[in-house]
């Protein structure tokens, strides 16, 4: 174990990956059933050959600003890792209803807190929902997520991973079929794009087109409508009444800062789908 003030040789020791399913790594699954994620692929990028590297990851589907707030910042904080990684808020801004500003001031806060403690902070943005069929009604409050964000991170000397300007993001291969999780390949680019954000140098590229495809029909897309209505929105929908979650009972997969170990892997793991 090295000493504490060592640093590896991208500068980070530690680092603790906070908020919901994205964080946490859906749908980007594990032969075992788990989910690995563009966080764990950051790990594994930054940690490199270092075997003293220390790794958490603290997220959870489902999960709300507030219990964001009130289950994983404390940890963080008492952690006090090098670096920090929070994308909440989500799952807030997606409920009818909801105020956006409000949700910006709670993260406001956290962002605040986690700068004041010497923690080096990296935000992620929302993406661009313009090319996610029905989703797309979403895209002015992501806007106002976004400038927000942009605030936050101006005013406390954070970093924004700015997935809005990801163009390869729209494209439908990044998505899962519940239009609200990437595929394993989005979050690969994911992870790419914060290590080059950060300075660490990678060696595939998160920008690649992805392969030509012939366009979808007009038939066949509003079929897919009515299979996602049916499989994804109508379930969340009841979710939302009954006031339950998919993390409902689940704890993080990575709950304290341990030694990254590689885990296994598809060895087609990164191909981009047609």
């Amino acid at each position: 174990m090295r000493k504490k003030g060592d640093r590896s040789v991208y500068g980070y020791d530690s680092y603790v990956a906070l908020g919901d399913s994205f964080t946490e790594g859906m749908n980007d699954g594990l032969p075992d059933g788990t989910y690995r994620g563009w966080a764990d692929r950051l790990a594994q990028i930054l940690a490199g050959d270092q075997p003293g590297f220390q790794y958490a990851n603290l997220a959870l589907r489902g999960k709300m600003l507030a219990e964001i707030v009130d289950e994983q910042v404390p940890v963080a904080l008492e952690l006090k890792p090098d670096l920090v990684t929070f994308c909440g808020g989500g799952n807030d801004v997606i409920v009818p209803g909801t105020d956006v500003d409000e949700i910006c001031a709670k993260i406001d806060e956290v962002v605040g807190a986690l700068r004041g403690a010497g923690i080096e902070v990296l935000l992620f943005n929302g993406p661009d929902t313009k090319s996610l069929s029905v989703m797309s009604v979403l895209r002015g409050k992501i806007g106002i997520y976004n400038t927000n964000l942009w605030a936050i991170a101006a005013r406390h000397g954070a970093r924004v991973v700015d997935l809005w300007a990801m163009d390869v993001l729209r494209d439908f291969r990044a998505w899962s079929d519940d239009r609200l999780h990437f595929t394993a390949e989005g979050h690969r680019r994911i992870a790419l794009r914060t290590a080059e954000l950060m300075g660490v140098p990678v060696t595939e590229d998160w920008s690649e087109p992805w392969p030509t495809l012939a366009p979808r029909t007009w038939v066949n897309q509003r079929r897919s409508d009515l299979a996602w209505t049916r499989t994804h929105l109508l379930p969340w929908i009841g979710r939302q009444l009954r006031g339950e979650s998919l993390g409902d009972g689940l704890a993080p997969k990575r709950p304290k800062l341990a030694p990254f170990g590689i885990p296994k892997i598809p060895t087609d793991d990164h191909a981009p789908t047609s």
